[in-house]
């Protein structure tokens, strides 16, 4: 039962990591299908590099674009790992651990991505609400999904501990 430490942790927040990708990624989707929609009668009338994109944001900044697809991806990409990362976590054997501490990581250098350009249209500035409440998300779920990925190396260490004993200790 001591050895259980690392599971209820990587549990709490791979639900945690759920839910908060699941509102990025409504936010994102919403972002995008406003913007499809407003595309033909906005970017009708601009200059031609803003018509070369097939998607013109008419809220935001110049990094809105990126921003909002990167977000988009991060969030499908985010619920996909926290669902097959606790079926992962919940059997608790090295294997498994590993594929959801691969797939975590993965999930973490995306939002890492999502959440710079998030910082660069902070820093930039003019963001309506929904645009800052997806930066502000994304910010919370990137630190949110480093604890995790911590969590669970630290269920993949403890398991290889119980495996091997002798290995436990620094060569």
């Amino acid at each position: 039962m001591a050895s259980e430490g690392p599971k209820p942790a990587a549990i709490m927040l791979l639900f945690l990591n759920l839910g908060l990708y699941i509102i990025v990624t409504i936010i994102a989707g919403w972002v995008v299908n406003h913007a499809i929609e407003r595309t033909h009668e906005t970017a009708s009338v601009l200059s031609i590099p803003a018509r070369i994109f097939p998607i013109y944001f008419p809220m935001g900044n110049m990094a809105t674009g990126f921003f909002v697809i990167f977000s988009l991806i991060a969030g499908v990409v985010g619920v996909t790992t926290s669902v097959t990362g606790l079926t992962n976590v919940l059997q608790w054997d090295a294997s498994n651990l590993n594929a959801a501490a691969a797939s975590s990581l993965l999930t973490w250098t995306l939002t890492l991505l999502a959440m710079g350009l998030a910082c660069k249209e902070i820093n930039i500035g003019w963001a309506d609400a929904n645009l800052r409440t997806l930066e502000v998300m994304t910010i919370i779920v990137s630190t949110t999904q480093l604890f995790c990925a911590g969590a669970i190396q630290a269920g993949v260490e403890d398991v290889a501990s119980k495996r091997n004993p002798a290995s436990t200790g620094p060569a």
